[in-house]
């Protein structure tokens, strides 16, 4: 009985996982794909409410909202993941640093960690954009150089943990080096450290770009990004053109939320104790 509650719960998690991944990827495509034709100038249309052609209205210029938004999404989506990829990436690479070389490494590593948390995040990466000269360089910088240090203390503990297995044991013994140690024994095991560190700092990544873009220190005017349609919107709202800000920005918090539960869920299939709970 015990068994089959846990492979039905199993079921669900896959479940789950399969509907957001294809949603988030639907919408990932679907921005790449879709015409520029209606997110060209159009004063004939301009300033229309949500209707059947147009679900989300258009803008003072006549651009479709829902065209735009979805373009913004897409842009935002491969931002986040790849400031999140570069992050975890980061993030592993010091943990296992910290854990394994030493207490002067993991002294100075550890030093890094509280110096970078102990900073706001919105304020070091809107220094960061602006070192690197803005756009989309400058903000993947940011977000990749400021989501690492609460990970990296959770690999930090991972590793310390894994080293005192029984198979990390025997490979000292036996005399292999520690980069041996690590790429054999350390690396499979933080796999799924990984996937789940990835996921779950995408919704902080991309909530991120959208502020920094929305302050104007982030992606150029001209890129079709959730933050700058959130920006030029505000100086419509008084108007009463509240599908503007507010379609746009319910989207972005159903892909933040869906990749949250998307984290969430893999940690609990790839986590035996949690699978069972």
């Amino acid at each position: 009985m015990n068994a089959m509650k846990t492979l039905n719960k199993r079921q669900k998690t896959v479940m789950v996982i399969t509907i957001t991944s294809t949603l988030l990827l639907a919408i990932l495509v679907g921005g790449q794909l879709l015409s520029i034709d209606r997110i060209v100038t159009n004063l004939e249309f301009r300033n229309h409410p949500p209707s059947f052609s147009h679900p989300f209205g258009t803008d003072w210029l006549g651009r479709d909202m829902l065209t735009r938004t979805l373009k913004g999404l897409s842009v935002s989506i491969v931002v986040g993941l790849i400031a999140a990829a570069t992050s975890v990436i980061i993030a592993v690479g010091l943990g296992i640093m910290a854990a394994t070389m030493g207490k002067v490494a993991d002294a100075i590593i550890s030093w890094l960690v509280d110096l970078f948390l102990s900073i706001p995040h919105i304020v070091m990466l809107i220094l960061i954009s602006f070192v690197m000269g803005g756009g989309m360089k400058g903000v993947v910088i940011g977000l990749a150089l400021t989501h690492w240090p609460s990970l990296t203390r959770v690999i930090r503990a991972e590793v310390m943990q894994l080293q005192t297995a029984e198979f990390v044991q025997t490979s000292k013994r036996l005399g292999k080096s520690r980069w041996f140690i690590a790429v054999n024994h350390l690396l499979p095991h933080l796999l799924p450290q990984f996937l789940v560190g990835l996921f779950l700092l995408f919704p902080h990544a991309i909530l991120h770009e959208a502020a920094v873009t929305f302050l104007g220190m982030g992606l150029s005017p001209h890129q079709p990004a959730i933050g700058i349609i959130l920006s030029e919107s505000m100086r419509y709202l008084s108007t009463g053109m509240w599908w503007l800000a507010f379609f746009p920005g319910l989207c972005l918090l159903l892909v933040v939320r869906a990749f949250d539960i998307l984290g969430d869920r893999l940690r609990s299939f790839v986590d035996p104790k949690r699978a069972n709970e």
